[in-house]
């Protein structure tokens, strides 16, 4: 295994950030002006697999290289789509439109959580995600992929998927299967991760968010995890590690993207990518339930019709900024027991992590995991319930306002 040590070939400062209009893209950098890109035969194809975890700016980092794919692939950087709709948008934007000015249909941002969808569901004799529509078969998906390198002639190809994150949990084998795709290639591995209790914390909003039913952190809650990928970052990552042995590795605490100006900065300067002047600048997705929220989601998800747990589900997205609500960290969603089992149970993956990137640990705040936020997660609820049912129409639909009344 090697580290990744390569020297940056680009400021982070130079990126632009948490923009919400996309400039335009570089009249300089065009499929039909750039000069061809072409390898020596003995240079191998580099490979960057950015693997996750959820929560770590991953949908930002896609929307970025999905909607500045056209320049990146005039430059030699190919982000490749794998069905229809993501290759039909490409070719729109290279002939001069914008087919999606507002959010990216799904297949088109993020190609690759759908090629990782289809491959779990391959192995597991499962399904798809709904959200993802009309994929092709397996073997149409990587052949998209092998002619968009075939014919773009790219120096480095650019997977980003959380949804890899699964991979060694459910079967080594997924891993094998994708890296062949790519045979002699150069592999560089990129993972992000958050401190434990910050990154569950922000997962079980997630998953709310998906409508799931779930247990409050501060009871049971906690139990679901502790034994796969939310939990054991070991598990994510091993099985890539042991796959792609020559593989340069980069480990990321989110601390330190955040620190760093975000995903997309923080990746571009890890990589040490070489990025054409002029791309559509980052913005922020995928954005999160105010922790004083939670209690109002989990609870509409445990005891409405699932449709009319999606319409609080939107309400909650929509108007939540609009109430009075302390910040989301100040907001304890554990209590100080099972964070102190977190602590305990999470110290030999901190170790683990450490000595891949050749230090004694991988998180240097691990230790205030224990330190609980100054106000309990159902004072939060109640402030926030408050404010919601003192405010006249704040949802349209009578049947969720009659919920919220009798909470």
């Amino acid at each position: 295994m090697k580290l990744f040590k390569k020297a940056l070939r680009k400021p982070a400062t130079s990126m632009p950030l948490q923009t919400t209009e996309a400039a335009p893209l570089p009249k300089t950098v065009t499929p039909q002006q750039a000069a061809p890109v072409t390898l020596a035969k003995d240079t191998p194809l580099r490979v960057i697999l950015f693997i996750g975890h959820h929560k770590v700016g991953s949908t930002s980092l896609q929307d970025y290289l999905s909607r500045n794919a056209v320049a990146l692939s005039g430059a030699g950087i190919l982000y490749p789509y794998v069905d229809f709709e993501g290759l039909a948008h490409f070719t729109a934007r290279a002939n001069g439109h914008d087919p999606s000015p507002e959010s990216l249909p799904i297949n088109v941002r993020e190609p690759h959580n759908a090629l990782a969808f289809r491959m779990l569901a391959a192995e597991q004799g499962g399904t798809v995600p709904a959200y993802h529509r009309r994929l092709p078969a397996l073997p149409q998906m990587f052949n998209a992929m092998k002619q968009q390198i075939r014919f773009s002639q790219p120096h480095t190809v650019i997977l980003a998927a959380e949804v890899f994150a699964n991979f060694n949990a459910v079967s080594p084998k997924l891993i094998q299967n994708l890296a062949t795709q790519f045979p002699n290639a150069d592999f560089t591995l990129v993972a992000t991760l958050r401190r434990i209790d910050e990154y569950i914390a922000s997962w079980q909003g997630q998953r709310l968010k998906f409508g799931h039913k779930l247990e409050p952190l501060r009871e049971t809650g906690l139990d679901s995890y502790l034994k796969g990928i939310h939990f054991n970052y070991r598990l994510m990552v091993e099985g890539w590690i042991k796959a792609l042995p020559e593989a340069n590795v980069i480990l990321r605490d989110y601390a330190q993207v955040r620190a760093a100006g975000g995903s997309v900065v923080d990746f571009i300067t890890q990589t040490g990518l070489d990025l054409p002047e002029g791309l559509a600048p980052e913005r922020r997705e995928n954005d999160s339930f105010h922790r004083a929220v939670y209690e109002i989601a989990r609870q509409g998800n445990q005891q409405l019709p699932a449709a009319k747990a999606g319409v609080l589900r939107r309400c909650l997205r929509e108007k939540t900024a609009e109430l009075q609500l302390p910040s989301s960290h100040d907001i304890e969603l554990f209590g100080a027991k099972n964070r102190a089992r977190m602590l305990e149970k999470f110290r030999p993956i901190d170790r683990y992590l450490g000595e891949v990137m050749g230090r004694s640990e991988f998180f240097a705040d691990l230790e205030q995991v224990p330190d609980c936020a100054p106000l309990a997660e159902l004072d939060a609820y109640q402030k926030a319930l408050a404010q919601i049912c003192a405010t006249p129409k704040w949802c349209d639909d009578q049947g969720v306002t009659e919920f919220l009344a009798q909470l």
